[in-house]
């Protein structure tokens, strides 16, 4: 194959044009810096809707402003069991009379530099996440079979993937061949002030309101420990907040963005209201 070094044309619809909101929890956006620095692909490690996301688009603000003054490119791939390597990698596609090769979002990623993140990343074939592999080593180029060509990544581009460990099963898990191209960043949910903090921020209520929903949470998550519940993660507490901001009484909100959306066994919801009433009622 013929290598095709990158070149260096922005793709400036993948640039967030405002700073995403994001408080750290522990040490992941220096681990992050330190990761992205050295070309070390990363893996992002947790519950669904415990700010993974987020994280990844404020690094790519962060980053971008500390060394242009602009976001780092993020092309964003949710994956799922029908993704191909075309989806990822480009096709031919038909143009009047004549087919013409358009790259994919990781091609493009890989071309002009910036993150590309495989949200999910289990969800995908298995034979589809293979072409990502000579991406996480030191060769850092992606083929392009049907070019017969091999693009070299631009030395902005890194990697990142991320999944929810809590689904994984026999048939839905990173292989080892994979998983091991990885340095792994582990998230949690946030400690309750600081959830009290995000909720605050992005459902637009009190304090005192956000506190109580990230007290809501923390109890719920000690029945999730007991394996009685999944408890809310902190998306759902969010959209609660954001129902009570609108005038929906809590009982409502809670029922609405939390109860219902987490079981649908009745003695569990029973559970859940007796636990909101004495939290909402103090």
């Amino acid at each position: 194959m013929q290598h095709n070094q990158a070149r260096q044309t922005p793709i400036e619809e993948y640039r967030a044009d405002s700073e995403p909101f994001y408080l750290p929890i522990a040490n992941e956006v220096e681990s992050f810096e330190a990761a992205y620095l050295n070309h070390i692909p990363v893996l992002l490690k947790g519950p669904t809707g415990c700010g993974k996301t987020r994280f990844v688009e404020y690094m790519s603000w962060r980053l971008g402003n500390q060394n242009s003054g602009v976001a780092l490119p993020l092309v964003t791939i949710n994956c799922h069991e029908d993704l191909t390597a075309g989806d990822l990698v480009g096709r031919f596609l038909l143009n009047n009379s004549n087919t013409e090769w358009v790259d994919g979002p990781l091609t493009r990623a890989v071309k002009h530099g910036g993150i590309c993140y495989l949200d999910e990343v289990v969800e995908a074939r298995k034979d589809t996440i293979v072409v990502i592999h000579s991406l996480t080593d030191y060769r850092r180029f992606l083929p392009i079979d049907k070019l017969g060509l091999i693009i070299d990544a631009d030395d902005q581009f890194l990697l990142v993937v991320s999944y929810n460990p809590g689904y994984q099963s026999t048939l839905k898990d990173l292989k080892h061949s994979t998983r091991q191209r990885f340095a792994a960043i582990e998230f949690g949910y946030p400690p309750p002030e600081t959830e009290a903090a995000i909720i605050a921020h992005e459902a637009g209520v009190s304090n005192g309101v956000a506190e109580s929903l990230a007290h809501l949470g923390a109890k719920l998550r000690n029945l999730d420990s007991l394996e009685m519940l999944e408890g809310p993660n902190t998306r759902l507490l969010i959209y609660a907040g954001k129902l009570m901001r609108h005038g929906m009484p809590f009982r409502g909100a809670v029922e609405m963005a939390v109860t219902q959306a987490v079981t649908d066994d009745h003695q569990l919801q029973n559970g859940i209201r007796e636990v909101a009433e004495a939290i909402f009622s103090d």
